[in-house]
């Protein structure tokens, strides 16, 4: 636990610096956000602000695991922080282009996908020949009891579908001052906790702590108002890291609960865009995602994102105890 909380702490300082050089470097290139017109008003007063933020708690998340790997002398280490990255550099992609065209639109939705399916696809073959896991098998844990059951064949394709669901369930999520980034490190918290205390493993547990820091110094400047934001540059690798994250615990539904946010995040776009669809303009929501459906009921910035940051925390509390037991 000691090892943990120091990396936590390391990780936490170098992005509380790296955040000071980000920051200037972003503005003096002129990387600032467009809003969309026909979005929130009140977010009109963002456009410009730096964005690509999420190298601030990419690079010590990638620094401080990859010391640690060198110090344990277990380059398995280094896999989650690949994963951070890979997907951190398709998002990066996608908001350059959409910094260049001025707009809202980046890379278009196929290439997204195909670019985070490659990647998905890497850490999936990882996970079956080279990682020593569990092969096939995933495992659901329910108070205290570990039922498992074998995907076979099916295992590599439930792997890049959970990447690809989460990487753009959090990215949904990536909408207001913090929240992003609140809601991830709660659940890497939960995930450093499941790792230390019911599913020992060691790489989850240290990167979910290097993560829980990462997040905490890019909050510095994350929060409301916030000087920068992360982008698809860390949305998506904060998706894309937290299922590896959830695969390598052997027990990938544990997040489909804890994270229980991104899904009706997600859900509630794939409502609003299907409904819409089928009643030819009607809407379900004022506005989807589902933190801006509550801004246009009224609810202010500040109190969505502590009414989500504690539905996040209250899910893995529970998800917690229902898997450990009473």
């Amino acid at each position: 636990m000691w090892t943990e909380i120091i990396c936590l702490l390391i990780s936490f300082a170098i992005a509380a610096l790296a955040g000071l050089f980000v920051i200037p470097v972003m503005r003096k290139l002129k990387f600032g956000q467009t809003e969309r017109d026909n979005g929130v008003e009140s977010h009109l007063k963002k456009n410009g602000t730096p964005t690509m933020g999420g190298w601030i708690f990419l690079i010590p998340m990638v620094a401080v695991t990859c010391v640690y790997a060198i110090i344990a002398q277990d380059p398995h280490f280094t896999i989650l922080p690949c994963v951070a990255v890979l997907f951190g550099v398709v998002g990066f992609i996608d908001d350059y282009l959409k910094i260049k065209k001025k707009s809202k639109d980046g890379l278009r939705w196929w290439q997204k996908l195909a670019a985070l399916t490659v990647v998905s696809a890497a850490f999936a073959v990882y996970m079956q020949f080279f990682s020593g896991h569990a092969g096939a098998t995933i495992g659901f844990m329910f108070l205290g009891t570990n039922h498992e059951i074998s995907l076979g064949w099916f295992y590599i394709p439930f792997i890049i579908f959970m990447l690809l669901a989460e990487s753009n369930a959090v990215n949904l999520t990536d909408g207001l001052d913090g929240l992003c980034a609140g809601c991830s490190a709660i659940v890497f918290i939960f995930f450093a906790l499941v790792s230390i205390y019911l599913i020992p493993d060691s790489t989850v547990s240290i990167f979910s702590a290097i993560s829980v820091g990462a997040l905490a110094g890019y909050l510095i400047y994350n929060y409301h108002p916030a000087k920068i934001f992360m982008g698809d540059t860390g949305s998506l690798a904060l998706g894309g890291v937290l299922g590896a994250a959830a695969i390598m615990t052997n027990h990938p539904f544990l997040l489909f609960f804890a994270g229980l946010l991104f899904v009706f995040e997600a859900l509630s776009v794939l409502l609003q865009v299907g409904y819409f669809k089928i009643s030819h303009g009607k809407r379900i929501f004022k506005m989807a995602p589902l933190h801006h459906h509550f801004e246009k009921c009224g609810w202010k910035e500040l109190t969505v994102t502590y009414v989500f940051w504690i539905f996040v925390a209250v899910c893995c509390a529970l998800t917690f105890i229902f898997a450990k037991g009473f």
